[in-house]
C-alpha cells in the first residue's frame, strides 16, 4: 500500500512501503520506513542477483521501495525485502481456486498463463473450451486476460494446471434438440381406431402383404378400406 501505517500491528505481508536506507551491514540494510522501529533487509532481500556487499547496491540517506516480509511486534522486529513479492505464493495456490492471469505463451498443446506465481500456469488445449479446438490461437493471443480454475498443483515440481473449460457452461445443443424432439412426440395426436386402421391397410397395400398372408387374388386396397369403414360404422 502506499499510505505508511501509524502503528506495527497495521502492517501485513507484501505491503509496499517507502523508506530511507539509514545503515548498511554485512548481513543487509536498516531502512526508516517511518516507525517507532525500522526495518531490516537481509541482503539476500536486496535484489533478485547475487549482493556481496549491501553498499554497491544502496546507500544512506537513498530513498527505496520495500515490502513488508514478516512483523514481530513483541520483539519489535520489522524484516522487509526490496525484491517484489509475488501475487501468489506457492502455499497460497489451492485446486479450485479461481484466478485472472495474462497469456504469456503459446504452444500446440496449450496456453501458459501468468496468475501472479513464480512459474506461468499451463491451459492444455483440452481445457481451453469445450469441443474441438485445432489449435490455441483460436482461442486466445499472448497478453489477453483471462479468467481460469486451478486443477492441480506441483509445489516440489512447481507445476500449475489450469483451466478455462471448467468456469464456461457446458453446451446445451444437444439437450435442446432431445427437448424439443420430445415435445414435438408428446403433442402429436392419438390417432383414431380408426384411423389406425387406415394407416396398416395403406402399409400393407405398399408392401403388397397383410400381416404375413398373402392377398387373395383381385383382392384390392378399395376392398379393404370399404370393409373397414363397415367395421366401424357397425361398431356405432
Amino acid at each position: 500500500m502506499d499510505t505508511k501505517p501509524t502503528r506495527m500491528e497495521e502492517l501485513k505481508p507484501k505491503d509496499k512501503l517507502t523508506g530511507t536506507v539509514i545503515k548498511t551491514m554485512l548481513s543487509g540494510v536498516v531502512i526508516d520506513i517511518g516507525m517507532e522501529v525500522p526495518g531490516i533487509v537481509h541482503i539476500s532481500r536486496i535484489q533478485s542477483e547475487p549482493v556481496n556487499r549491501a553498499e554497491d547496491v544502496v546507500e544512506i540517506g537513498q530513498e527505496v521501495e520495500v515490502w513488508i516480509r514478516q512483523v514481530f511486534p513483541d520483539r519489535e522486529r520489522i524484516e522487509l525485502t526490496m525484491i517484489r513479492p509475488l501475487g501468489l505464493e506457492w502455499r497460497e495456490i489451492t485446486k479450485g481456486m479461481v484466478s485472472k492471469g495474462i497469456v504469456t505463451r503459446l504452444e500446440k498443446y496449450g496456453a501458459f498463463i501468468d496468475i501472479g506465481a513464480e512459474r506461468p500456469g499451463l491451459v492444455h488445449i483440452s481445457e481451453m473450451a469445450h469441443g474441438f479446438i485445432d489449435s490455441p490461437g483460436d482461442v486466445v493471443q499472448d497478453g489477453d486476460e483471462v479468467e481460469v480454475q486451478v486443477l492441480s498443483v506441483n509445489r516440489r515440481r512447481k507445476q500449475i494446471k489450469l483451466s478455462m473449460k471448467a468456469l464456461m457452461d457446458p453446451p446445451v445443443k444437444t439437450a435442446k434438440i432431445v427437448e424439443e424432439i420430445n415435445e414435438e412426440v408428446n403433442n402429436e395426436p392419438v390417432p383414431t381406431a380408426m384411423e389406425a386402421a387406415l394407416r396398416q391397410a395403406m402399409e400393407r397395400s405398399q408392401n403388397g402383404e397383410s400381416k404375413g398372408k398373402k392377398k387373395k387374388k383381385g383382392a384390392s386396397l378399395n376392398d379393404e378400406l370399404e370393409s373397414i369403414f363397415s367395421r366401424t360404422l357397425n361398431k356405432d
